[in-house]
């Protein structure tokens, strides 16, 4: 009989599931909006008194921009207040996704008005003052790249992780800690090149609690590239891992030969230049991206009509201008739809991660045991949650032992496991 056991999340943890540039993004976006709020004022107040129309029209098209941003903003806000509150399941993290959502709903709304006031003065030409359209548009423009830079820093397209740490102070290069890890039937162990302050050693740790190796009953050996040099490592007992005797040269590239009693265990290490974050998965902050974007669209808008204006002006082309206008209506258009498209299938837990869906299929398959249910979807930027259901023949391996496989996943933050345990054939 199957026997099936689901488990909670491990250690009780929490469901902060919340980009690592949050509150950054937030006070980025407020400060665009006090920008963009000024500017509006100043434009309204001026044509009112000056008798202008279009800087007065223009102060209004800055407050869709403005207001756009504020929903950005509040979600950073609200996301942020309510991280901890039980209602939301699995935490506040898609809020942004949902304000992005919006945001884009917006930019195509206002891609729309555009095209129908380009097609409308391509059809009926109407006169333009030159004079003051020039310098507005110009003002605008001005306005967007200084929302831009404050916008700036590459949050609005992903989310790192700094797994990074020292060789002290004479240390001429950084290289993270590698770690591989490796399936036995008493549980999941990693093998790491740890050198973090010290001349670099091997470091097995164990990842289910109550379970460890004895250093007289493991070694490693070490085959270089050349297949010439091979190297044999003992190990001591160090608090709860086991640490090798010896020392590793570099360089660490390397096919490690972890031995035990119940067979051999063959690891790749790879020198490589670890200076960037590991990046498991794309995390982008889809909030973020829907300011960015309202900002760089409306640069992008304020660009081609100064172009379209100064050309009409010049040549007397005036379809010039409606012309731009259609140009920047279809490049809005565009964003807009990216965002929709990429904003909305999260909102809908469709899996937007390949790369993190191959992740878990291979750490289970890895184990030797099947995968028999695997659902995985986004809760936030830079963490996804997986649902799945394994089929073992091991009796002794329970949630733990799959929570213990899957959780050195780079953003995999919430992790539910059903174990079935299969029966045995008899043979008599």
């Amino acid at each position: 009989m199957n026997k099936i056991s689901d488990t909670p999340l491990m250690g009780g943890h929490d469901h902060v599931f919340l980009g690592a540039g949050h509150d950054s993004n937030g006070r980025k976006t407020w400060a665009v909006i006090a920008l963009c709020s000024a500017m509006m004022v100043a434009e309204i107040v001026g044509g009112k008194i000056f008798g202008s129309l279009a800087l007065v029209a223009d102060g209004l098209h800055m407050s869709t921009h403005a207001g756009a941003m504020l929903i950005a903003a509040l979600a950073y806000k609200y996301a942020r207040k309510y991280a901890n509150d039980r209602r939301f399941v699995f935490g506040t993290g898609k809020l942004g996704d949902l304000a992005g959502f919006t945001s884009a709903l917006i930019l195509a709304m206002i891609a729309l008005l555009i095209g129908y006031e380009a097609v409308a003065r391509l059809l009926s030409p109407v006169p333009i003052s030159f004079r003051e359209a020039i310098p507005i548009a110009a003002v605008g423009l001005v306005v967007n790249i200084l929302s831009v830079w404050l916008l700036s820093g590459g949050d609005h397209q992903g989310h790192s992780h700094d797994h990074g740490h020292g060789h002290g102070d004479n240390a001429e290069h950084d290289h993270e800690e590698e770690s591989k890890d490796f399936v036995t039937a008493a549980g999941v162990f990693s093998l790491s090149v740890f050198e973090d302050g010290v001349p670099p050693v091997f470091r097995i740790a164990s990842h289910n609690a109550g379970v460890s190796l004895s250093a007289q009953d493991v070694t490693v050996t070490t085959l270089r590239p050349n297949g010439t040099e091979e190297d044999v490592y003992k190990f001591r007992d160090v608090s709860d891992y086991l640490e090798s005797t010896s020392n590793i040269p570099e360089p660490h590239e390397f096919e490690a030969l972890v031995t035990l009693p119940g067979g051999t265990h063959t690891l790749t290490f790879e020198e490589h230049d670890h200076g960037d974050a590991e990046q498991a998965v794309d995390a982008p902050d889809h909030n973020m991206r829907a300011t960015y974007n309202h900002v760089i669209a409306d640069s992008a808008v304020s660009m081609l009509a100064i172009l379209g204006l100064y050309l009409a002006k010049t040549f007397g082309w005036l379809w010039m201008d409606p012309l731009a206008g259609l140009v920047g209506a279809l490049v809005i258009a565009n964003w807009s739809y990216g965002l929709i498209r990429d904003t909305g299938a999260i909102l809908v837990d469709m899996d937007v991660s390949e790369v993190m869906t191959n992740k878990v299929r291979s750490a289970i398959e890895a184990t030797g045991d099947k995968l028999a249910d695997l659902h995985v979807w986004r809760l936030g930027p830079g963490h996804f949650a997986t649902i799945i259901s394994v089929a073992t023949n091991e009796s002794a391996r329970g949630p733990a032992f799959y929570h213990a496989v899957l959780h050195r996943i780079t953003g995999l933050s919430h992790i539910s496991v059903e174990v079935h345990a299969l029966q045995k054939a008899a043979y008599g």
